[in-house]
């Protein structure tokens, strides 16, 4: 709220948008020192605001924090202005967390160098030159350095950004599929999903909803059928395949290299369509239309090649 407040409440966009390049840069050039990275140009400035223009952007389309920040910014308001804001101080917020006393942009912005670097030199937008001078950033009274690609630090965000991004997911899945269960099943079954992600066991289930724990099994079997047969395969498909990093697309169901060439050698010509337009990103609806048959036929074909992955992944 302060950062909305302060640089981003009834401001013009415009202005806006200067604001957060204006923080981050001040960030990225001046307390972190990254300018020694910045050949010694007249525009040097510009450089750095079109690199971080770019960092951003990238953020935006890969971050999945970000991702599920700006879902939720969409259900609090339908006003174009107030999204616009909330997401530019959301950013500054996000870009400005510490890791290893560092803010996370330092990190950003130094792998996206490394990514874009040629041959010791990396090109920017409007072919603007940065070029990498110092692996090492300096205090002030130099007494003290710190590698801004320090290998430990790195991996160490990675693993806390990787968990972060399983919660959120995991949140999300846990949501969709106890909506799922109201609209589908009872409010009962509801219930009961949430006393069992809340680690109750069954006997304690039966006690709280006050039922007998024959009916609690039944229950857990019900909830187990859709969560399984229906849902992870039909409506909510996309969200645990990438919470579970299982997805066709990405993960190849979650099979090794080997698993894989095994796997998809033994497809049916179906089969193979069914996952090469899956992999090509298609929907099923897609893919039933260029195999011109019925969706239901290519959700059958889906489930089965679902199943029989991961009865192979789970067997070696």
């Amino acid at each position: 709220w302060q950062i909305l407040r302060q640089r981003y409440l009834k401001v013009s966009p415009t202005r806006s948008y200067r604001n957060l390049i204006d923080r981050l840069g001040a960030c990225v050039t001046l307390r972190q020192k990254i300018r020694t990275w910045v050949s010694l140009s007249r525009d040097r400035q510009q450089a750095v605001a079109d690199v971080l223009q770019e960092v951003i952007q990238e953020m935006l389309n890969s971050d999945r924090y970000l991702q599920s920040q700006l879902a939720w910014i969409a259900r609090c308001t339908n006003d174009q202005a107030t999204r616009d804001r909330l997401l530019l101080a959301t950013l500054e917020e996000y870009a400005l967390r510490p890791i290893r006393n560092q803010p996370l942009l330092a990190y950003r912005f130094v792998n996206y160098l490394r990514r874009q670097a040629k041959s010791g030199i990396t090109n920017v937008p409007r072919e603007e030159m940065i070029r990498i001078l110092s692996d090492e950033i300096r205090d002030d009274e130099g007494e003290n350095s710190l590698s801004l690609l320090d290998q430990n630090a790195i991996a160490t965000y990675e693993d806390e950004r990787t968990c972060q991004e399983a919660q959120i997911l995991r949140v999300k899945v846990q949501e969709s599929f106890a909506k799922y269960l109201e609209e589908n099943v009872s409010l009962e079954a509801v219930t009961w999903f949430n006393l069992y992600l809340g680690g109750e066991s069954q006997d304690a289930i039966a006690k709280e909803m006050n039922i007998p724990i024959q009916r609690i099994y039944r229950l857990r079997e019900k909830v187990g059928y859709h969560a399984i047969m229906v849902f992870a395969l039909k409506e909510g498909a996309e969200l645990i395949s990438e919470w579970l990093e299982i997805s066709p697309k990405e993960h190849n169901f979650g099979l090794t290299l080997s698993q894989w060439q095994i796997y998809y050698a033994a497809l049916s010509p179906t089969g193979k369509s069914v996952i090469d337009g899956l992999k090509a990103g298609k929907t099923l609806e897609e893919i039933a239309s260029e195999l011109n048959c019925k969706h239901t036929q290519v959700v059958k074909e889906w489930t089965q090649l679902y199943l029989s992955a991961q009865s192979l992944r789970t067997k070696t």
